[in-house]
């Protein structure tokens, strides 16, 4: 089956086929005809599995076809609420390519930045809002935004945010929305909590569930190195000097962390690149053709970004931080490997992770072999602190931290008094009255 045989449009399989897709996966095979018909969706799947374009096709589509929208201000018409900002960006990224050949627009807004620019974009009026929930209830709050024109509603990774603490904010933005809407809702996992939500949710839903890959790929040779935390990058830096690595995609499990190895492989003279969420997109899409062109052999991304990410010769996948969620380990390697090609999957393990391993071997049924022989097994955690050294000098601890304190202060009295009675002063204990 090709996108062309579920009933979208024009405009959004012009821009499908911009962005590479023909075929696809099975929750937009499934998702796509039903939303398309104005039925609620109850999905069940994991990240990775294609759940963005599975909503926002059909609701692209189903705006783009009331042109009344698009003759006066705009009222928010779709909204999309996800836990955290990487999904949010995210999501709004894949909105803007899809509805590139349409008059749809839409907006990102989360919290931890300034609202300014946020309020700005929404002043000049947009059809789909892509929000975290803090910050959407803050701006509701303000009556910069309002939801009685909501026609679509989305809530995606619903069971995180329960482990978020969200379910209360969520609870409080139902009571906002109008009861004539079409509902989807997005769940990994189906906890209780969760089942209850949906049911608050959605009125007589379809339900789509596609299970978690239970095996890994079979041309897929993996390996794991147990290794500490600050062996990791010497580790790397090894591996890419010394095997033929010639296309390498890292997985690092924070945005602060890949910009870290990106610039620590710089120091040994290994040029890479570095994708995710506060990366602009054109600093993305530069990094991405480098790799995808072989300019860059090395590209280090967090999972979020790298879901965009498809190259047909890639011959490593390096998990420097395994994933807590075993099936994103599956995900992961399932990138080396495909359309016939053998691929390597290596990741490093520090004793942290060693719950992680366990359950992610658990998912796959097999012991991932382990990589004993490397140079860098006595790396330990522990090395000397710079304090520890000068312990044994100076005043007592307790004086110490006030002088640090007091440092301006004292300072002006050793320029206006005898040194030597401050001295006396300083340490001298008082006496009792």
């Amino acid at each position: 089956m090709t996108f062309n045989d579920l009933g979208l449009s024009a405009p959004l399989l012009r821009s499908l086929k911009e962005v590479g897709y023909s075929t696809p996966t099975p929750i937009q095979e499934q998702s796509i005809p039903i939303l398309l018909r104005g039925n609620d969706l109850l999905g069940c799947a994991q990240t990775g599995t294609g759940k963005t374009a599975a909503f926002s096709l059909p609701i692209i589509q189903l705006l783009h076809a009331d042109k009344k929208q698009f003759r006066g201000k705009r009222d928010v018409r779709a909204l999309i609420v996800t836990p955290t900002r990487e999904l949010a960006i995210q999501i709004g990224e894949n909105f803007s390519a899809y509805e590139k050949y349409t008059r749809i627009r839409n907006t990102v807004i989360f919290g931890g930045v300034k609202q300014g620019r946020q309020v700005e974009a929404l002043s000049r009026g947009v059809d789909v809002l892509v929000a975290t929930p803090g910050r959407l209830l803050d701006l509701i709050g303000q009556g910069i935004i309002t939801l009685r024109h909501i026609e679509y509603f989305v809530l995606d990774e619903a069971d995180r945010m329960l482990d978020m603490g969200f379910i209360h904010d969520i609870r409080k933005l139902l009571k906002l929305l109008p009861r004539d809407r079409q509902s989807l809702f997005f769940s990994a996992t189906m906890p209780k909590e969760i089942v209850d939500l949906s049911n608050r949710i959605l009125d007589r839903p379809e339900m789509v569930t596609i299970k978690p890959e239970q095996a890994t790929a079979e041309r897929v040779d993996q390996s794991i190195y147990f290794i500490h935390k600050r062996g990791k990058i010497k580790l790397l830096t090894h591996l890419l000097k010394t095997e033929d690595m010639h296309s390498t995609l890292v997985f690092s499990r924070t945005k602060h962390g890949a910009n870290k190895i990106v610039r620590l492989l710089g120091k040994a003279g290994i040029e890479s690149a570095a994708i995710h969420g506060n990366k602009s997109q054109t600093a993305r899409q530069k990094a991405l053709k480098g790799f995808k062109d072989g300019s860059i052999s090395v590209l280090v991304a967090t999972d979020i970004a790298a879901r965009g990410i498809d190259v047909a010769d890639l011959s490593h996948v390096v998990n420097y931080d395994l994933p807590n969620i075993p099936e994103t380990y599956v995900h992961r390697i399932g990138r080396t490997g495909r359309a016939g090609a053998s691929g390597i999957a290596i990741s490093f393990c520090n004793e942290e992770e060693r719950a992680y391993l366990k359950t992610i071997q658990k998912l796959i049924k097999q012991e991932i072999p382990v990589i004993e022989d490397h140079p860098f097994t006595d790396i330990g955690d522990a090395e000397p602190q710079p304090q520890q050294q000068h312990s044994r000098q100076g005043p007592p601890r307790r004086n110490r931290g006030q002088g640090n304190r007091n440092q301006k202060n004292q300072g002006e009295m050793d320029n206006n008094s005898n040194p030597s009675k401050n001295k006396r002063r300083r340490w001298r204990p008082r006496k009792k009255k």
